[in-house]
């Protein structure tokens, strides 16, 4: 998530808690950032004019003046219900954060009717996750692959062979039941696929990727497809 998205989602998480607002810790776990970085986003939204206010003491956090209305939006109970099981059944998935802020916000537009219908229907689908969680460099990844920019990564490989590399990103791929960072790896001077979970640290640089020919990271197969 970039910082755009990630100042928006914020303001959407304060404008659904209401006046019971929401503690740094809880909004960082939410974002999968850290509290520092909710603060410093906090400072700058107050800043460019969005009425958050602090409340302290003891259970204290951020509130979003009243003032703020929610933006319409017109999905059926068995729409908002398929977004939740296309989340849920893929919590390990790239942009999941950014999905869950969706869904929350989807759901805060429902008249009472179709909010609990949505509940009706959606207790009638059960999902049972499975081990599988998101790696903690997922989020500069999925920002590297968004705003087209080299990443530097420490790569573990299959023998436990650790390395660090310069990356364009060129997507995010899901083969079997695990995710991997396609890109071309400038160390091999060749495409790579890099499965994230064993990304053990990413950092942004500022080097926007070149376009390459996507032929030269091969065809895929007949039954693999983008996500649209």
């Amino acid at each position: 998530m970039n910082r755009t998205d990630r100042l928006h989602a914020l303001t959407e998480e304060l404008r659904r808690a209401g006046p019971r607002g929401r503690t740094a810790r809880r909004l960082a776990e939410l974002l999968e950032v850290s509290t520092r970085t909710v603060k410093r986003d906090v400072d700058a939204l107050q800043q460019g004019g969005v009425p958050i206010w602090a409340t302290a003491g003891p259970g204290g956090g951020y509130v979003l003046d009243a003032v703020a209305t929610l933006p319409p939006v017109n999905l059926t109970p068995a729409q908002a219900v398929a977004v939740a099981v296309a989340l849920a059944g893929a919590s390990d998935a790239p942009f999941a954060a950014d999905g869950r802020a969706a869904l929350e916000k989807v759901l805060d537009v429902l008249g009472p009717s179709a909010r609990a219908e949505v509940e009706r229907l959606g207790g009638r689908v059960w999902v049972r996750s499975g081990p599988v969680r998101r790696p903690g460099t997922a989020a500069v990844l999925e920002e590297a692959v968004a705003r087209r920019r080299v990443v530097a990564i420490s790569y573990r490989d299959r023998h436990g062979t650790a390395s660090r590399r310069r990356v364009e990103p060129h997507l995010l791929a899901r083969t079997g039941d695990r995710w991997y960072l396609v890109g071309w790896c400038r160390e091999r001077d060749a495409p790579r696929w890099f499965r994230w979970e064993r990304i053990e640290r990413a950092d942004l640089t500022t080097e926007t990727a070149p376009q390459r020919d996507p032929a030269v990271y091969g065809t895929p197969p007949p039954d693999a497809h983008p996500v649209r």
